[in-house]
Order: structure tokens, then sequence, then C-alpha cells
């Protein structure tokens, strides 16, 4: 049995409302997890990239909050 490893995405709305999609890990597939709507997913390549899209189109959370503001 392979072992499972968790991740997470996290971005900003515009009003200041953090979302989170979890990374889920196990062989090579990954399982996505939105804590906001409950979504899911499973996906193979680029899980994070489409944790972004999933964040940026269905809940307009854009800002990158491990982006350094200079």
């Amino acid at each position: 049995m392979p072992s499972t490893t968790t991740s997470k995405v996290s971005r900003w709305d515009q009003h200041g409302r953090e979302h989170v999609v979890h990374v889920q890990k196990a062989g090579v597939q990954r399982q996505l997890t939105c804590d906001t709507c409950g979504w899911t997913r499973k996906a193979q390549f680029l899980p994070w990239l489409k944790a972004e899209e999933h964040l940026a189109q269905e809940h307009q959370a854009t800002v990158d909050p491990s982006a350094s503001a200079t």
C-alpha cells in the first residue's frame, strides 16, 4: 500500500476570506478537496494548477499568501 502525503493550496478572495484546496497524494494519483465547497477531483498531473484554477474560477480567490509584498 502506497504512503499518503497531504499538501494544500490556499488563496484569499477580495473580501479577505481564505479558501483552501487540499492535495492528497497516494502513489501517482492525487485527490483534490476544497474546504469551502466540498468540490473533489482526482488528478494525476498538475494537481496544484488545477487547485489554483478551481479557487480562481469558483471562489474568485486569487491572492497568493506566499507571494511577498515588497
